[in-house]
């Protein structure tokens, strides 16, 4: 006869207590964001003891960084799919990244906002999410522009990480102030036409007409 399921676990289908502690913290980081959240609001979400946390995380920081990835994942599974390399147009396929990322840190800034009094578990969220220093979005983008270099649908001369970093950090540049000045985090506005304008910069350059880029491609070459 196989051992029964402890009580916490009779609803929770095939997930470990581990992950049940996990899934139960994602819920309250997404319905009241990190800020104020306590081991005992997580124990009795999760219809446990206080102290069974500490036998499977080694505090309260590393339990919340674990739910903090989920709740991002959770975000970025309602999401659609980013686009693939050479399918569409170079332009399409940037607007699509960076809608894709200011819908993701709209819906995640609440949860993130919390954050500025627990660098710790910020801490502890980059080093699972971030192994190369670089957010995941950032990764994907930088992937793909090659993959269109790769094509001779982008400029052989760009510097993919670079153009990366230069969108992914746009969005930032919208979530921070949020974070650092409203609390809670008031919604994230969007400036009208800041997607095209930040499309169209990375797509046309800041050249002036008439000056060559240094491998004889012209911006027009990597629409």
């Amino acid at each position: 006869m196989s051992p029964r399921k402890a009580a916490a676990l009779r609803h929770a289908g095939e997930l470990s207590l581990r992950d049940h502690l996990i899934a139960a913290a994602e819920r309250l980081i997404a319905e009241r964001g990190v800020a104020g959240l306590t081991v005992r609001h997580i124990a009795r979400e999760a219809r446990v003891a206080d102290g069974v946390l500490y036998n499977h995380f080694t505090d309260k920081e590393e339990l919340l960084a674990h739910a903090l990835r989920a709740h991002v994942r959770t975000v970025e599974r309602t999401l659609p799919d980013l686009p693939r390399a050479g399918s569409g147009t170079v332009e399409a396929n940037l607007r699509a990244y960076v809608l894709h990322g200011l819908t993701l840190h709209a819906a995640i800034l609440p949860a993130f906002a919390g954050l500025l009094s627990q660098p710790d578990v910020f801490t502890r969220f980059n080093a699972l999410t971030r192994p190369d220093g670089r957010p995941g979005l950032t990764r994907a983008l930088a992937d793909h522009l090659r993959a269109e270099q790769g094509l001779g649908r982008v400029a052989r001369h760009v510097n993919a990480d670079a153009a990366a970093t230069m969108i992914v950090g746009s969005c930032h540049e919208l979530v921070l102030p949020h974070m650092f000045h409203q609390s809670p985090a008031g919604p994230l506005q969007v400036p009208a036409g800041f997607v095209d304008d930040l499309v169209g910069t990375l797509l046309n350059g800041i050249r002036p007409p008439g000056h060559g880029h240094p491998d004889g491609d012209t911006p027009e070459e990597a629409r």
